[in-house]
């Protein structure tokens, strides 16, 4: 089987990473549950503060010996905003009503705490670090270095490669259009960053000589080996692993998922300020006419949770961002060793057929 050196070299059995989501769903128990089960586990931090940081940190711990990855946004904090909030207040307001919340308060600009979770990072030492939303400064990458820490970027273009190439990364994410979840773009507009997975990962290979991770779509283990082909050393999926029993979304988010026939994700900056792949809902709707009026990153995101925490406890899916990529509608509800297996037997027959 095709393997990742990087991943070899910290004893991973299968070249399969799953996704580092934020926001809740890389729970301690699903990221030590997939390092079990031989694949790299990540955990999404990048809204946890240092000290929920160190705990999630120590929880997986007591559940694996495993290597597993942290996750942090490298950018993407907007330091100002120059939109009326007035409008969006309003809309929030009619929504809040409905469920039985407070009138929404346009919250004080929320701080990028990026150089202090890091510091906890450093600290714990996990395998891997890898980032999305732009590039680390030279000095973080090198004190990462210094720790052994492998450091994995994230990129939308061969341009975004080439800059994490160029800062020495040890793998690079080829995040494709059809992924699931907050849009990594740091380079060049959204809109021109759209790139199919597997045109971007052949077009990062070609640009450079860093290992390539493909990330987009991939939902079973015929569509890996297609990533290999492409030229791809592993693959990162994070739907397939939100239906798991150990992931940390929402009953009714998951049941959204296992429901779905057809593809009904969208691009959308409703929830957080910032493109974001994931299911067609009331909210999405309702502010896809209006996009003048959402706030940027992360002020967007810290006004709408109310709404989404709220929507998730009464199960209510029209005001949860159901963030999820292309192929959602293939998700399974399984234990993730379960997903593991299964992902490794299709991997496995695809690969024998092609021979």
């Amino acid at each position: 089987m095709i393997r990742a050196d990087f991943l070899q070299d910290l004893g991973i059995v299968h070249p399969i990473i799953q996704a580092p989501m934020s926001g809740g769903a890389t729970t301690p128990q699903l990221v030590a549950a997939v390092c079990n089960a031989g694949v790299l586990g990540s955990l999404g931090a990048a809204y946890l503060t240092p000290d929920q940081i160190a705990s999630d940190i120590k929880a997986i711990r007591a559940l694996t010996d495993r290597p597993f990855n942290i996750n942090l946004f490298a950018g993407g904090y907007t330091a100002q905003s120059q939109v009326d909030p007035k409008p969006m207040l309003a809309i929030l307001a009619e929504i809040h009503e409905a469920l039985g919340l407070p009138a929404p308060a346009l919250p004080s600009w929320p701080p990028n705490s990026f150089n202090e979770q890091l510091e906890v990072v450093l600290n714990a030492r996990p395998a891997v670090f890898s980032f999305t939303f732009g590039i680390p400064d030279p000095d973080a990458l090198a004190r990462l270095r210094r720790r052994g820490i492998r450091i994995v970027g994230t990129a939308t273009t061969a341009k975004e490669g080439r800059r994490l190439d160029e800062s020495g990364v040890t793998a690079i994410v080829a995040q494709g259009a059809e992924a699931g979840g907050h849009r990594g773009t740091f380079v060049d507009s959204f809109e021109s960053s759209m790139i199919p997975t597997l045109a971007l990962v052949q077009s990062i290979c070609n640009e450079t000589a860093t290992p390539v991770i493909a990330s987009g779509g991939l939902m079973d283990g015929r569509e890996i080996a297609k990533a290999f082909a492409s030229g791809a050393v592993a693959a990162q999926l994070g739907t397939a692993f939100l239906t798991t029993a150990e992931s940390g979304i929402s009953e009714s988010y998951k049941r959204a998922l296992l429901d779905l026939r057809t593809d009904t994700t969208t691009i959308t900056r409703a929830f957080s300020g910032r493109p974001a792949r994931g299911l067609a809902n009331k909210f999405t709707a309702r502010l896809a006419a209006n996009e003048e009026i959402i706030l940027p990153f992360p002020l967007q995101n810290t006004l709408t949770r109310p709404m989404r925490n709220a929507a998730a406890k009464l199960g209510n899916t029209d005001f949860q961002s159901l963030f999820a990529g292309q192929g959602a509608s293939r998700t399974r509800f399984v234990s993730a060793a379960t997903l593991i297996r299964n992902l490794v037997v299709e991997l496995e027959h695809a690969l024998s057929a092609s021979a």
